[in-house]
């Protein structure tokens, strides 16, 4: 694998939060995902088009995207900032299926290096493609 180690990641997003209910990871990622590129497109809202998914403390998870303006008012899009100082990243490509393959090989490589991760954990999906061979996805974990 190859993991980085990389400072100041920044990112303004919006979209919305939940719980994991029984740790439904991907289920739960994708309603509020869903929720969320709803609200954007109601509202004509231009963004990155980038998907991120936030995992949190507690089992909570949040989805968003980052918007190329602040959304003003009248919508239910909630606010997330996010600031990791030092963090493990690690590019997946290749279905979605495989993330959970991916994050343990990437978690088992830090614990040999002796880095120690922390929430918030971050995946970036990067523009769909219909070949899911080329299904880019960033993997950040925070490090303590």
């Amino acid at each position: 694998m190859n993991i980085t180690i990389k400072e100041n990641f920044n990112a303004d997003l919006h979209g919305f939060s939940g719980v994991a209910i029984d740790k439904n990871w991907g289920a739960t990622g994708m309603k509020l995902m869903d929720k969320m590129w709803k609200e954007v497109r109601s509202k004509s809202l231009r963004n990155k088009g980038i998907n991120v998914w936030v995992y949190e403390a507690g089992d909570k998870m949040f989805a968003g995207v980052e918007l190329e303006a602040p959304p003003g008012t009248g919508t239910e899009l909630e606010f997330k900032k996010i600031h990791l100082i030092k963090y493990a990243s690690y590019k997946h490509i290749g279905p979605y299926s495989k993330i959970g393959e991916a994050c343990s090989k990437a978690r088992d490589e830090m614990n040999q290096k002796g880095l120690r991760t922390c929430l918030p954990y971050l995946e970036i999906y990067g523009h769909w493609t219909e070949d899911e061979s080329k299904l880019e996805t960033d993997l950040l974990w925070c490090l303590e």
